[in-house]
């Protein structure tokens, strides 16, 4: 059966973690289920020019059905954006081979940590790429279960040019993936989770990859596989088919082989954070340690945003670019501020964290540039694990919604606030649908940058 967009909105209300449809080809494999009770080590992959550490909210609700913390990893890939051609070397970017052999590793380490045969591994965007590609060459017996979220199976687009794109379902790397009668590898279960109709890189017109009214060759089922099971979470964006709470659901219960026992994220009594501190050298998204930068750590009022006595933390990156660990209360609201070499001061805002993490990397804001000259102060509002959608979501910042962010299919994950040097100091509110920051306006004539930071 399958269920149109409107129907699903309708039934949003009374089935809020509903799956849209239910799609299985005749050679569909179905989940085996958890040995003796245990659910398998779980390794996350994330997607081009990603982290880690957008798997932060799923390790959480992992954690909190009671998945221990050492039997689950998420990669964090050195170099983590695709090459413009997988044949050529470009700097700071990386072939679908190095992928492969990252995630090949990452796999064995998992494996050697929790002495299980088989790993599930669960992956977003370009992350499934990689987890089908080592699946198809040589990796299969490692693997239990590869869960793809949002992954371009067949391309983001299929066409004769750019033939050595990753991401071109023509070219011979999706080809050698898609070959046969059954694109999945037998022995492992496949699952993929795609939008209906919301995720930008599943489109037939080419206009959210540049190239408006150019067919792309693809349509919004190009993230399903013949022989997999393949599920259609509704109206949710290109993201948030991994990161959504309905993701995590279907995640869980294929992985488990059970409902999740709570959606809900439980909060920890006492909470440790840490992560990396990585860069953008050239302007190009790495995962690769930044040494010598200063953070501090303030408690915020998370009505005015302003600071609550001195630092709780303050530390400065060696070479590994760690900045913890820091102990926080799971009710304060933070301010981090970042002084990375050769970048803008950021103050980062973020909401409570409800539980540790190892995972809250931070990176600096991007240079001040042309359309910030004359600005007093610029905020930016960021949504790492989703788009903003207008008029699907609630977004507001500084009591409107954004005028930088496209309604229609969600493409945009950040909005800029560009204020005059009167208005150097006050308080704006960044609120995503229930999810509210109050960040300040610093100094922009100071190189310095505020940013909200979402997590959900």
């Amino acid at each position: 059966m399958r269920l149109s967009r409107r129907t699903i909105l309708l039934g949003a209300g009374s089935l809020p973690f509903a799956v849209a449809s239910l799609r299985t080809g005749a050679l569909a494999q179905t989940a085996p289920a958890a040995q003796n009770g245990q659910v398998p080590p779980i390794l996350f992959v994330h997607g081009n020019g990603d982290y880690d550490a957008l798997w932060m909210t799923t390790l959480w609700r992992m954690e909190s059905n009671g998945i221990a913390r050492d039997r689950m990893m998420a990669i964090n890939f050195t170099d983590p954006l695709a090459r413009s051609d997988d044949k050529v070397e470009q700097a700071g970017r990386s072939s679908a081979e190095d992928q492969r052999r990252e995630l090949a590793a990452a796999i064995a380490e998992l494996k050697r940590r929790t002495g299980a045969a088989r790993v599930a591994l669960v992956g977003s965007s370009r992350g499934g790429n990689a987890i089908r590609n080592v699946i198809r060459n040589g990796g299969a017996a490692d693997v239990s279960h590869a869960v793809l979220c949002g992954t371009p199976n067949h391309g983001v687009f299929a066409t004769d040019d750019q033939t050595n794109n990753e991401f071109n379902g023509r070219g011979p790397f999706l080809r050698g993936l898609n070959e046969g009668e059954s694109e999945v590898t037998p022995g492992v279960a496949f699952l993929t989770l795609r939008s209906d109709g919301m995720d930008k890189y599943a489109q037939a017109d080419g206009r959210f990859i540049g190239k408006p009214g150019t067919p792309t060759g693809v349509t919004n089922e190009g993230p399903e596989l013949k022989g997999a099971i393949n599920l259609v979470l509704g109206a949710l964006d290109h993201r948030e088919v991994a990161f959504h709470p309905r993701a995590f659901r279907e995640i869980y219960k294929f992985i488990a082989g059970s409902e999740p026992a709570r959606i809900a994220i439980v909060p920890e009594p006492v909470v440790r954070l840490n992560g990396l501190v990585t860069g953008t050298p050239g302007g190009v998204q790495t995962n690769r340690p930044v040494a010598g930068a200063t953070v501090d750590i303030f408690r915020v009022d998370p009505d005015t945003g302003e600071r609550k006595g001195s630092a709780v933390h303050s530390a400065k990156t060696g070479a590994d670019g760690r900045w913890g660990p820091a102990q926080v209360e799971s009710g304060w609201s933070l301010e981090f501020v970042l002084t990375s070499p050769d970048a803008p001061t950021t103050h980062i805002y973020r909401s409570p964290f409800p539980r540790s993490s190892d995972v809250v990397h931070l990176r600096a804001a991007r240079p001040l540039g042309p359309a910030d000259k004359g600005a007093g102060a610029v905020v930016i509002m960021s949504r790492p694990r989703g788009y903003f959608g207008l008029p699907r979501d609630v977004v507001l910042f500084d009591g409107k919604e954004p005028a930088d962010v496209k309604p229609g299919v969600p493409t945009d994950a950040a909005a800029t606030l560009r204020l005059p040097a009167t208005e150097i100091g006050r308080n704006i509110v960044a609120q995503f649908g229930e999810e509210r920051i109050v960040a300040r306006a610093w100094p922009a004539a100071e190189n310095r940058i505020a940013i909200a930071e979402l997590t959900y």
